[in-house]
């Protein structure tokens, strides 16, 4: 099969229909290498202070023995870049060999120490040789080509340094962190991104200089995907060498929304076969990240080979740039509407108000009335087992089609029609009917269906390349001009809770980046052993999962935003109390989004796209954002969430909490 397919032309992938990593020079770093035919590589970044010699090493031994392969820390001024050599000793005498990584921002003299020392370095092109002022600047042709030499001269000495000493480099883009001249010219975005990192490169590869890792990095995911794919386009159009993927999400935050806002955007781009290291940046102690990391990376060890999925000749989706499919309304579902979630519970017998909390909705027995919270559930599926009371305001139930027809509310209830009994019905719901159709037989829906306004499709795929089979059923739908809402429905039986929350990103998210999806539903295939109360928890992680993912790509806001970087040896205060105890204050304000960063290298600019910012900006001082407004300075840290607080009431958006 492989043999008989060819790339698609103009593609940014090897392939779109079938699962092949993208073919990359190997770059060394150390004794690891990045990219040609080696494994993806999995990377973490130190949170202890750079100059804590001691604590350093500890740290890199926990986050090694979790499975980092390669380990960033920061080096700010020269004295971390010089204590890396001390870290980097300690750190051989006990055994350990990993690679280390210099993480230089503003500071091109830290950089060509570290080049001295460690194996790699990280250099971010909007800050290397750049103060960001946040200026807009007219530039004329000559004027932009004095400012790219005055780059070449600064940057000329890193790169001989790391060719005399084989020191390898990752020219890393932050979406946050543009520099004036490409924000002017390019202006926010993804484009910019790209063009940014061009700029350095195009120095390095007159100088024959090719040991280059390059990353595309927002804390936006549908901005990172397009980046990454525009950056490899660009490549192969302006005939640079196929260098290697860091791929990362920036600031994803902590727990559950960390995991899944990662995934989205890192998993996204593994399917595609874009990516030869995966760092996933949790607000958590860097030893959590690498499982997580590894976790992605080992879904694709044995992805070739999966079953054939139709080629392309042609492809209706812009990649580069986010286009919702233009749906016919049908119900609540396509059209204006932000995507649906459909919970399952079709394996509860019996349902009661605990399976319905499970999902969002709280039934208040004193005062006899249901309360939905921000993550309540559109849909609940009961299949065979219809649920024997009266629904809260606000959630409809879905049933099996022989049960919808016998039970007789057929007003109120929705049926799931399997293709025969569509293809058969004498009776169909006036208003809203699902048709239950795999990605085997796409053709035979789009026939049935055909331009009717009262059917949505619940589309799954078994095709072990499950997101590039469902955008291949979603091109056939817009070749045929069909305009039905789809739900994609996935399935994980006999998965961890990390492993659905990170599958459910990868393959619906996906989708939701590139505009393809009308809602979401995670099926229940509990197991024979599990216990009542055990696939409750099941349907809630369904549940949760569901909102986060619509929430990750940017489709449907149902809760307060956290974008936190996940801590480094910069960082100014603690950031998982800090990042837990402003959450514990402000989730209820359902789609505001809150920036909360350790330093000022990760500030304003990593959080350019929040609507309120809480940044370290020396021991004890906050400074305070809106948007990128400061509005407050040295703030101290015991007062500031309060001052957060104030900041966003008189801006019109607090909400006092409720109490369930």
């Amino acid at each position: 099969m492989e043999s008989q397919l060819k790339p698609f032309e103009g593609s940014y992938c090897n392939f779109l229909t079938q699962y092949s990593r993208r073919v990359t020079i190997p770059v060394r770093v150390g004794d690891v290498i990045i990219g040609g035919n080696n494994p993806i590589v999995v990377q973490s970044m130190t949170t202890v202070d750079t100059m804590d010699t001691q604590g350093s090493v500890e740290q890199c031994i926990r986050m090694i023995n979790s499975g980092c392969e390669l380990i960033r820390i920061t080096a700010p001024s020269l004295k971390e870049a010089e204590n890396l050599r001390n870290i980097k000793e300690e750190l051989r005498k006990r055994g350990y060999n990993t690679p280390l990584v210099a993480d230089i921002h503003f500071t091109p003299n830290a950089a060509e120490l570290a080049a001295k020392i460690v194996e790699k370095v990280r250099i971010n092109p909007g800050n290397y040789a750049d103060k960001k002022k946040f200026e807009v600047i007219d530039y004329t042709d000559a004027s932009y080509a004095e400012e790219l030499e005055r780059i070449r001269e600064r940057f000329l000495p890193l790169i001989k340094i790391c060719k005399e000493n084989g020191t390898a480099m990752r020219i890393g883009t932050n979406h946050g962190s543009l520099s004036d001249r490409i924000m002017s010219r390019y202006g926010d975005t993804a484009l910019g991104m790209v063009e940014s990192a061009l700029e350095f490169l195009r120095i390095c590869e007159d100088e024959k200089y090719h040991e280059i890792v390059i990353s595309m990095k927002s804390s936006n995911t549908q901005v990172m995907v397009q980046a990454y794919r525009l950056l490899v386009q660009k490549l192969n159009e302006g005939g640079f060498k196929p260098y290697p993927l860091h791929l990362g999400v920036t600031e994803a935050g902590e727990a559950e929304d960390g995991r899944i806002k990662s995934a989205v955007g890192i998993g996204t781009l593994l399917e595609d076969g874009l990516g030869d290291t995966v760092r996933v940046s949790l607000t958590e102690d860097p030893e959590f990240e690498a499982p997580v990391a590894r976790a992605l990376i080992d879904r694709y060890t044995s992805r070739t080979g999966h079953a054939p999925i139709a080629p392309l000749a042609s492809y209706p989706i812009d990649p580069f740039e986010y286009t919702k499919r233009q749906v016919t309304e049908v119900y609540n579902f396509g059209g204006q509407n932000v995507p649906r979630v459909i919970a399952d519970i079709s394996a509860i017998s019996e349902v009661t108000d605990r399976e319905i909390k499970a999902v969002g909705h709280f039934y208040l027995p004193e005062l006899d009335k249901w309360k939905m919270n921000d993550q309540g559930c559109d849909f609940i599926y009961s299949g065979a087992n219809p649920i024997p009371f009266m629904l809260p305001n606000g959630m409809k139930e879905i049933q099996n089609y022989s049960v919808w027809k016998a039970v007789g509310d057929q007003l109120n209830k929705f049926p799931l029609f399997q293709i025969p009994e569509y293809q058969n019905a004498t009776e169909v719901h006036q208003e809203l009917n699902f048709l239950a159709v795999s990605t085997e037989n796409i053709h035979q829906a789009i026939s049935l269906v055909g331009t009717r306004k009262d059917t949505v499709l619940l589309l799954s795929s078994s095709n072990a390349h499950g997101m590039p089979d469902l955008r291949r059923a979603f091109v056939a739908l817009l070749e045929a001009s069909c305009s039905v809402p789809v739900v994609v429905q996935v399935s994980y039986p006999a998965h961890t809770a990390d492993q659905t929350m990170l599958y459910a990103a990868t393959d619906v998210g996906g989708l939701l980046v590139d505009g393809l999806g009308d809602g979401i539903v995670i099926s229940l295939n509990p197991e024979p052993s599990q216990d009542r109360k055990q696939v409750l928890e099941q349907i809630k992680l369904h549940n949760s999962v569901s909102f986060g993912v619509l929430q990750a790509a940017r489709t449907r806001m149902s809760k307060t935003e956290y974008i936190s970087c996940p801590s480094c040896g910069r960082t100014l205060f603690d950031l998982q109390i800090t990042t837990a105890m402003i959450r514990k204050r402000t989730d209820h304000l359902k789609g505001v989004k809150i920036g909360i960063m350790g330093c000022i290298v990760n500030g304003p600019g990593e959080m350019a796209d929040a609507d309120y910012g809480y940044v370290g900006s020396g021991k004890g001082k906050i400074t305070l954002y809106k948007g990128k407004e400061v509005v407050k300075r040295s703030v101290a840290s015991e007062k500031a969430v309060d001052e957060l607080i104030n900041i966003i009431r008189e801006d019109g958006r607090w909400l006092e909490p409720e109490t369930i």
